[in-house]
């Protein structure tokens, strides 16, 4: 496997990045998503019926194909990170962080000592090919793409804080739950939450990181990209395929 994570490169290049959220938890469905062309996937542990084996398979459907597999565990906890590493996960994106020690500790957990927390396993892993990448441990910690996600006041409060972390890729904007948190649950499009959002980008601009945010709004997606997100997921394949199904049903009944 090669130790490259073009995802993470191309962040730090600027190119923005086009994504597809994967909650079906299927590596058949995984592997269609992959084939349309998206330049990451989202595999979703946190909302999606998703464990470590199920990730497993739908990392292994989509290796294949170009686009990028990301992978959002249920929590920071830092023994499902390090499996998540070990099964093949080069980029994660974690849940709910609201401050820059939390930050730290999960940048703690993506790298091996001394100068992080993650356990060395590696010779019987998927991600070293079983040891077959001799140079694995010299350059793993370079090659993890580590994503947080801000989706609440307080996360917002600490926004420059943990943008400025070290080892932190980019920042990634949950507009439900911060919406939520801001006491407008069910509604995103709250001029107070976009406000929110549209500042946050800079801010993590500002910081030299780079900014995320999921939305099924083609005009909304467009608009964060002109703003400088730059990896915006665009989809989810359960709603396209709910939306689509029920769109054919209504058109015969």
């Amino acid at each position: 496997m090669d130790s490259t994570n073009s995802f993470k490169q191309a962040l730090a290049a600027g190119r923005p990045q086009i994504g597809l959220w994967l909650a079906l938890a299927n590596g058949y469905t995984a592997e269609i998503a992959a084939s349309a062309g998206f330049d990451w996937l989202l595999i979703d542990g946190e909302h999606a019926p998703n464990d470590v084996r199920s990730i497993l398979g739908q990392l292994q459907a989509v290796a294949p194909y170009a686009g990028h597999a990301v992978v959002r565990p249920v929590e920071g906890h830092v023994a499902t990170i390090k499996q998540l590493l070990d099964i093949g996960a080069r980029s994660l994106l974690i849940p709910m962080v609201e401050t820059a020690e939390q930050a730290a500790s999960l940048v703690a957990a993506v790298r091996y000592p001394p100068h992080g927390v993650r356990g060395v396993g590696s010779a019987i892993a998927r991600v070293s090919r079983w040891n077959q990448q001799a140079d694995y441990l010299e350059r793993a910690d370079e090659s993890i793409c580590m994503l947080l996600q801000v989706e609440s006041r307080r996360g917002i409060e600490h926004l420059d804080a943990i943008a400025a972390t070290d080892g932190v890729d980019g920042v990634f904007f949950g507009p439900a739950d911060l919406a939520a948190s801001l006491g407008h649950r069910g509604r995103p499009d709250t001029p107070e939450v976009q406000r929110a959002i549209e500042d946050g980008i800079a801010r993590v601009i500002a910081a030299g990181k780079a900014p995320g945010i999921l939305t099924t709004d083609p005009a909304l997606a467009r608009r964060y990209l002109r703003l400088g997100a730059l990896f915006v997921a665009v989809g989810v394949d359960a709603s396209l395929l709910a939306k689509a199904t029920r769109d054919l049903a209504a058109s015969f009944k």
